[in-house]
């Protein structure tokens, strides 16, 4: 099918310029921008409703390209509530289109219809998964406080997610999103659409639609809630969590002829390459603890120390395989359902890494590092934000249990032979997080920075170095 179109009168350069560096979703407020311009149109509707996909240059010739639906209305015509405003121009009021309920129902009804729409330079198409039927769209809000992404809710059944920041190549999410539906696993919100764009210019996944959960809790808050109601409530559910995460890289490791998502052996060289960049990071980031804050004293003057345990815990033999894997896993990241079942969301991987970077294979095991590194986390925050102290124990007690129900559930051939080897090769990626964590705490939250301080000298004690078989 092929909608009607008619151009869209965009804003000037300048007044999409202050608009977008002034949203959440720009990621790089902190950069120089040397030019701003519109690099490509996608027309949506004969009324004037179009996406527009914007390219920013940096200094020193670094580029990024965002997604952004523009609207426009009669100056005088009541505009929808919460609709940003970009600019006036010629007595029409021209907005960012996704705040408006109707932007939403337009894309959900082409992706249902299996739209195509011809551009300057190229294709937007939209796609169904399954038999994707609709009934006309009622209620629409948008979903919490907007990010780097832009989602709305859909009669509390769909969720339409529209990606801000566009890379070249399909989505991460899309991808992994598409192989666990097909495959029916059960732990997803599953994938119903999708739309994006492809020709001379730019291949980007723009968007996608899928199910919304209804009811459920923030794995973040329910460890916050479980601390402060019964904390031994929440160890059962970190094994619950861990089989979920277990059959999850089982899952994404099942494939062998989908060169995207086939297992591959470790080689050394990857695993050199890893220790190498984190030991960079240790021999910068204790050159430069400054001097006056006591929560770094366990690890001051250790550096050197910490380098030294990098290198033991990378001689693990084989370090198993690699995999698709979520990317940025942690307690925010999963769901707990009315059913009281975890459904994983936001395959995307960390924002700040490149398209290819997000799809590249890595070992399962970054992901575990991530979750526990979150149980870390919110065993110090809820008594930073609640006054309510984990008890004594309760950390390792939800480790030990989660990392029980991964191992039972997870394919043993994707991880190295025997816990021992797992756990080695864990703490490095448990390392590699804390010293992250370590430095954005310092620069953000310098209150927390006790959590990644207890995470990289919990590294060094001697049963770390020598794990029970």
């Amino acid at each position: 099918m092929t909608a009607p179109v008619r151009e869209l009168r965009l804003p000037s350069e300048d007044a999409l310029r202050e608009f977008v560096i002034a949203q959440r979703w720009f990621g790089s407020k902190s950069k120089e921008v040397a030019h701003f311009r519109v690099l490509e149109t996608i027309p949506l509707t004969e009324q004037p409703l179009g996406i527009a996909i914007l390219e920013v240059e940096f200094l020193p010739g670094t580029h990024e390209l965002y997604q952004l639906p523009i609207g426009a209305r009669p100056e005088g015509e009541a505009a929808a509530e919460g609709v940003s405003v970009i600019c006036t121009n010629e007595g029409m009021t021209i907005y960012d289109a996704m705040s408006d309920d109707d932007t939403a129902r337009r894309l959900v009804r082409m992706i249902a219809a299996g739209t195509e729409i011809e551009t300057g330079s190229g294709t937007a198409e939209f796609h169904a998964v399954g038999d994707l039927a609709l009934p006309e769209i009622q209620d629409v809000r948008p979903m919490g406080a907007e990010q780097s992404n832009s989602s709305v809710v859909l009669d509390e059944k769909y969720v339409l997610k529209a990606y801000r920041r566009l890379g070249a190549g399909p989505n991460p999410e899309l991808e992994i999103l598409r192989f666990l539906t097909e495959r029916d696993f059960p732990h997803i919100a599953a994938l119903r659409g999708w739309y994006g764009h492809s020709g001379r210019l730019i291949d980007a996944t723009l968007g996608i639609v899928q199910d919304f959960l209804t009811g459920a809790t923030d794995g973040w808050d329910l460890a916050l809630a479980d601390l402060r109601e019964d904390p031994q409530r929440f160890v059962a559910r970190a094994r619950a969590l861990g089989e979920v995460t277990g059959r999850m890289h089982t899952a994404l490791g099942s494939d062998g002829q989908d060169p995207a998502f086939a297992p591959e052996e470790t080689s050394t060289e990857a695993l050199g390459l890893i220790t190498a960049t984190v030991d960079e990071e240790i021999e910068r980031m204790f050159v430069d603890l400054p001097d006056d804050l006591e929560a770094l004293e366990p690890i001051r003057g250790r550096g050197q120390e910490v380098r030294d345990q990098l290198r033991r815990l990378t001689q693990v033999g084989s370090a198993g395989k690699v995999i698709r894997h979520h990317g940025d896993y942690h307690l925010g990241q999963v769901m707990f359902t009315a059913d009281e079942d975890w459904v994983v969301l936001d395959f995307e991987g960390e924002p700040a890494r490149t398209l290819i970077e997000r799809r590249r294979k890595r070992s399962p095991l970054r992901d575990v590092a991530g979750m526990l590194r979150s149980f870390a986390y919110a065993a110090t925050a809820s008594e930073l934000l609640h006054g309510a102290a984990a008890p004594e124990g309760w950390e390792q007690s939800v480790r030990t249990a989660y990392l029980d129900g991964y191992i039972e559930e997870s394919d043993q051939s994707l991880l190295p032979p025997g816990r021992a080897a797992v756990e080695r090769l864990l703490a490095v990626f448990e390392l590699e997080k804390a010293v992250y964590e370590l430095r954005y705490e310092l620069d953000n939250r310098p209150d927390w920075v006790k959590i990644p301080v207890a995470g990289i000298a919990r590294l060094l004690e001697p049963e770390t170095t020598e794990p029970e078989a």
